[in-house]
């Protein structure tokens, strides 16, 4: 009887370890949100950066921005500490757009960090910038290089393939579809760290980690009382 009981103590807390390391509090990675992503429109984009080393600090972000779907527009929000410059360029080809026909755009956006600044480890920061008008897409991939103050790059440039996430992925937008004349609908933000799945997973894993809680906390209780019978019984 109390060899099942202990059996039964181990499969919990094997189940209880398992929900603690689910996928739902994975590695955080370079984000982009907007509210008012529209295609045809300019939107205000926000990339947030969490600090990933737990003893260097985020002092260089690297966006480069699509040359697939070029945006003709950039103009960058001011992050105290931090300097930002652009690089134009050709395109690869011509591109039509709202405003004409755009033959060279920005190409990538750089912020640097003031010296002894930066992310600090178990910190992030938000970068902002204005663009459009945006493709008319479905998504837009922005890819990123983050350097750390000890020279480690992580490179976000990864694209999802065949719906599931890649290792290092880049940021993505999601662009709204709206009716001509319709107010755009407000996209809802990822939260930081997240993959983009939403929080079901974390309720999941809640979850379950309170039902594993609650059958390790039953079968003590049951190995217990199985003990203290057995000592009661006349030999």
């Amino acid at each position: 009887m109390l060899t099942v009981m202990w059996q039964r103590i181990a499969v919990a807390g094997a189940v209880i370890a398992a929900v603690l390391l689910v996928p739902g509090v994975a590695a955080a990675h370079i984000s982009v949100t907007a509210e008012d992503a529209v295609p045809g429109r300019t939107a205000r984009l926000t990339f947030r950066v969490p600090n990933e080393s737990d003893t260097a600090s985020t002092v260089k972000l690297e966006l480069v921005m699509p040359a697939a779907t070029p945006i003709a527009f950039v103009a960058l929000k001011a992050v105290p500490g931090w300097t930002a410059t652009t690089e134009r360029g050709p395109l690869p080809a011509p591109v039509d757009t709202p405003d004409g026909r755009l033959t060279e755009a920005v190409t990538k956006v750089t912020w640097t960090a003031a010296a002894g600044g930066g992310i600090k480890p178990g910190y992030f920061e938000d970068f902002e910038l204005s663009a459009g008008p945006l493709p008319d897409v479905g998504t837009i991939a922005f890819k990123a290089l983050q350097t750390y103050s000890d020279g480690e790059v992580s490179r976000w440039i990864e694209e999802p393939a065949g719906g599931q996430e890649p290792d290092d992925p880049a940021p993505v937008l999601h662009l709204a579809r709206t009716a001509p004349g319709s107010a755009p609908p407000a996209a809802v933000p990822a939260a930081a760290g997240s993959s983009g799945t939403g929080p079901l997973p974390v309720v999941l894993s809640a979850a379950a980690l309170a039902v594993a809680v609650a059958a390790l906390v039953l079968t003590v209780a049951g190995a217990r009382r199985a003990a203290r019978d057995a000592n009661r019984r006349p030999e």
